[in-house]
């Protein structure tokens, strides 16, 4: 009896030696297939353990959102740091390469707006990002949550938004050693710390692009917010973030969702009002279009998306210009429009009063306000 109680104990020690033998060769199998051995000798983040990241996330027990590949959860460091944690995309050989690329890349980029990766870990299936945490969620819950989320916001703050968020567009464009575009700016990805300070998050449908190519065989994005012209060619350039901030700097001044109402476009409408009355005046949100200087800045930022939403790609400015201008708008409202100027370079002598170029064929085509014929 005691060779059969001990031999039985035996084999359960066997089968649970090789059951935790198993496991490490997959933990070390993730890491290999996860590009762990390029990784680890990057500088700028940390590696986190299996181990590690259950211990960050408390088992994944408070989910704070979903990204474009998978939940994102709340977690903390050992020194109180809070944190996001979420889903990367799951990496094969032929992504290896692309995927250490991305965070090696994300890595670097070193700016108060955009979100910065903290670490990752690669003993898992599917690789988990570790990025700084933004108390106050995205623009989206903060523009059109419901009634227990959405926050007044006044106009000195939404420059303040849109002019940040911008300054770290910009800084991906082309203050960094490679050829970055988002792909996916839209109020969702813009994420807010406590004090409301933007951070661009979420570089989705770059993942699907090597490092420093213009095209991809999947057109990926958020409708409402894609742009055409990358959407019927798969053409994915920094003009593409251009014509998405377009729309999002149209969304904080009106504070309406891409599509309302009875199947408006936000976009359409505007055009309608800038080509009809020279104002988006009956678009803006009227918690901040109260004021005549407010009302002036709000027309100059809606001709600003405008310009940004502009068919031809060529003329749509780049992210230089489009920080340049809100800077000089933020500078107009807190000081006096009549100190309001552009450099010619930007306008014409008449650019305060002229009409803004059309949309595109496509946004003369149908508006909310006009029956369709029959």
């Amino acid at each position: 009896m005691g060779g059969i109680t001990l031999g039985f104990s035996f084999l359960v020690v066997a089968i649970l030696f090789t059951l935790i033998m198993f496991q490490k060769r997959k933990i070390k199998d993730h890491f290999k297939r996860n590009g762990g051995s390029v990784l680890q000798g990057v500088d700028n983040i940390m590696i986190f353990s299996k181990h590690d990241l259950k211990k960050i996330t408390k088992n994944n027990s408070e989910v704070i959102g979903q990204g474009g590949f998978g939940k994102v959860y709340k977690g903390m460091l050992e020194d109180n740091t809070m944190v996001a944690v979420k889903t990367s995309i799951e990496v094969n050989e032929a992504r290896k390469e692309d995927f250490t690329n991305e965070v090696t890349i994300q890595s670097q980029m070193m700016h108060n707006n955009i979100i910065k990766l903290l670490g990752c870990c690669l003993e898992v299936d599917v690789p988990m990002l570790v990025y700084e945490f933004a108390a106050n969620g995205s623009l989206q819950d903060i523009l059109h949550g419901d009634a227990n989320h959405s926050l007044p916001l006044t106009l000195e703050l939404r420059l303040d938004i849109a002019t940040q968020a911008a300054e770290g567009l910009r800084y991906m464009h082309s203050s960094t050693n490679h050829t970055i575009r988002h792909g996916d700016i839209k109020p969702a990805n813009i994420l807010l710390t406590d004090k409301f300070v933007p951070k661009i998050s979420d570089f989705g449908t770059s993942k699907l692009l090597t490092v420093d190519k213009d095209f991809t065989m999947f057109v990926v994005g958020s409708m409402g917010y894609i742009d055409p012209v990358f959407h019927k060619t798969g053409r994915l350039t920094q003009k593409s973030d251009v014509y998405s901030f377009g729309v999002v700097l149209l969304e904080l001044i009106s504070r309406k969702p891409t599509i309302y109402g009875e199947n408006c476009s936000l976009i359409i409408e505007f055009q309608k009002a800038y080509d009809e009355m020279n104002t988006g005046r009956d678009m803006f949100d009227k918690e901040i279009a109260i004021e005549e200087q407010d009302i002036f800045i709000l027309d100059e930022i809606g001709r600003l998306a405008t310009d940004c939403l502009k068919e031809k790609v060529e003329e749509r400015p780049d992210m230089n210009e489009v920080a340049e201008r809100l800077v000089i708008l933020r500078r107009a409202r807190k000081h006096g429009h009549e100190t309001y100027s552009f450099s010619p370079t930007y306008h014409d002598e008449n650019s305060i009063e002229r009409n803004p170029n059309s949309l595109g064929a496509e946004f003369r085509a149908n508006s909310c306000a006009t029956p369709s014929p029959s």
